[in-house]
C-alpha cells in the first residue's frame, strides 16, 4: 500500500510539473478563439500518437462527445440585444460602429432567434471529422465492422451530433452496425443531471479550494464596459445595463460557430478577450468542480460496459456518448485528466490544470482499450479532444494504463465521494 501510495504521489506531482510547463499566453496567442473559452470551436490539430507497447492492439473505445457547435443555447441573449440595439437606434444613442453593427445584427436577427441552441453546420462537420479521426487513427478497432451503441442527450443538438458521427463511422466502413439512442431510458448515462432523468442521485457538490483565495487574484476586468462605449454614445434610458456588456461579449464568441464572424466589426477583440480569459477561467473551473461527483453515472458506465466487453458478454467494438459542456466539464475534473482535478489553494495556478478550451463545442474524451496476448493485462489510454493525455492513476508505462488499476482508483474515488 505505501508503494501504492507513494507511486500515486509521484505521479500527482508528474502532472503537476508537466502542466506548469504550459505557457497558456502562448497558446492563447497561436489561436486566439481558445480565449472564447466553452465557447471555442472544435480545433482539429496534427496529432502523434505514443506507439503500443510490443503486442497490444486496440479492441475496443469508450468516448464522450460535447455536441458540435450551435447558436447561442438562449434565445434571450437576442431578444435583449434586438430589443436594446433598436431602443438605442430609434433614440439616436448609438455610435457610428454601433449603428454599423445594428444594421448587420437586424439583417440576421430572424435567423438568430430561430436559430438558438440548434446545430449548425459546423457542429455537423466536426462530429464528421472526429469520427473519421477516430476511424483513421485505430482501424484495428473498427476494421471487421462490429456493433455500436450511440447515447445522447435528448436535446436536438445532441442528437444530431451524434448522427452525424455515426453516419461518418458507417461511411468509413459500412460493415459497422450502430445502434442510436435518446431517452429517459439511457439519459443517466450521459446527462445524469437532466432533471427529466428518472434516476435520482444525491451527490455532495464540491468546491475548489481557489475560491477561498480569490482575494489573492488581481481582477481588473473592464472589458464590458469598454464595449458598452463602443457601441452607445449614452445608455441613458436603455434600462439596466449591469449584463449587456456580458451579453455582446458572448455574441461575439459564440460567433465563429454560426458562421457569422466580423458580424460586430471590432467591437470586441480578440486581444481582449486573452487579457480576461485567466479570469474566465477561474468561473468555469468553479462550476465543473462542482459538480464532477455528479458524473458517477457516466464513470460507471464507462467501467461497466467495458467489462462486459472484456470479458466477452458484450461484443461491441464502441460505446459512444453525446452530451453537453455541462457534464464533459466536470467528467475531466472527476477523471483527473491532466490534472484537473488537483484542485490548487493559488488562484493563479488553476490556469494550469483546467483549461477551460478544453470543454470547448464538439470537446470529447476517448478511452481506447488494447489487449496483448493471453495473460496480459488489458490496457487503457485516455485522449482529450484528440490528444494523449494523462491520468492520476498510478502506471510506469504512461499514456497507457493497467485496466486493472483504472477501476481500482476510480472505484475509490466513487467510495470516497459516497461516504462524503
Amino acid at each position: 500500500m505505501k508503494k501504492l501510495i507513494a507511486t500515486f504521489m509521484l505521479g500527482l506531482l508528474t502532472i503537476s510539473a508537466g502542466a506548469q510547463r504550459i505557457d497558456v499566453n502562448e497558446v492563447l496567442k497561436a489561436c486566439p478563439k481558445k480565449a472564447y473559452g466553452n465557447d471555442c470551436p472544435y480545433q482539429f490539430e496534427n496529432v502523434t500518437l505514443t506507439k503500443a507497447p510490443d503486442g497490444y492492439k486496440p479492441f475496443y473505445i469508450s468516448h464522450y462527445s460535447r455536441h458540435g457547435s450551435r447558436y447561442y443555447w438562449n434565445s434571450q441573449l437576442y431578444v435583449d440585444l434586438d430589443t436594446l440595439l433598436t431602443k438605442a437606434h430609434d433614440c439616436q444613442q448609438l455610435t457610428a460602429e454601433g449603428e454599423a453593427f445594428y444594421t448587420r445584427f437586424e439583417a440576421v436577427k430572424d435567423e438568430l432567434m430561430t436559430g438558438w441552441s440548434e446545430l449548425t453546420q459546423l457542429g455537423w462537420e466536426q462530429h464528421q471529422g472526429i469520427a473519421r479521426t477516430m476511424y483513421n487513427a485505430f482501424p484495428e478497432v473498427f476494421e471487421k465492422g462490429g456493433n455500436v451503441l450511440a447515447i445522447a442527450s435528448l436535446s436536438g443538438r445532441c442528437v444530431l451530433s451524434m448522427s452525424a458521427f455515426c453516419q461518418e463511422l458507417t461511411q468509413c466502413n459500412p460493415k459497422i452496425e450502430i445502434r442510436e439512442q435518446s431517452s429517459r431510458f439511457t439519459v443517466d448515462n450521459v446527462v445524469p443531471i437532466d432533471e427529466r432523468n428518472p434516476v435520482k442521485h444525491n451527490f455532495p457538490k464540491a468546491h475548489p479550494r481557489y475560491e477561498f483565495n480569490m482575494d489573492q487574484f488581481k481582477s481588473n476586468d473592464s472589458l464590458s464596459q469598454v464595449v458598452l462605449n463602443r457601441v452607445f454614445t449614452s445608455t441613458n434610458g436603455l434600462g439596466p445595463m449591469w449584463r449587456m456588456g456580458e451579453d455582446l461579449i458572448n455574441l461575439y464568441t459564440s460567433l465563429p460557430s454560426i458562421n457569422h464572424e466580423g458580424l460586430m466589426g471590432n467591437i470586441v477583440k480578440d486581444e481582449e478577450m486573452i487579457a480576461r480569459w485567466e479570469q474566465s477561467n477561474l468561473g468555469s473551473y468553479s462550476w465543473v468542480f462542482d459538480n464532477k461527483y455528479y458524473m458517477i453515472p457516466i464513470l460507471q458506465d464507462i467501467m461497466k460496459k467495458a467489462n462486459a466487453v472484456i470479458d466477452g458478454s458484450s461484443d461491441r467494438v464502441a460505446d459512444l456518448r453525446f452530451g453537453h459542456d455541462t457534464c464533459i466539464g466536470p467528467l475531466t475534473v472527476l477523471l483527473g485528466i491532466n490534472g484537473a482535478d488537483l484542485d490548487p489553494v493559488d488562484p493563479y495556478e488553476v490556469k494550469y490544470c483546467y483549461q477551460n478550451f478544453q470543454t470547448c463545442m464538439a470537446s470529447n474524451i476517448q478511452l481506447v482499450f488494447y489487449r496483448g496476448d493471453a495473460g496480459q493485462d488489458v490496457l487503457v489510454k485516455c485522449l482529450l479532444n484528440g490528444k494523449e493525455a494523462k491520468l492520476p492513476v498510478p502506471t510506469d508505462n504512461a499514456p497507457y494504463y493497467r485496466w486493472a488499476d483504472f477501476c481500482s482508483y476510480y472505484n475509490a474515488v466513487i467510495e470516497s465521494a459516497n461516504k462524503q
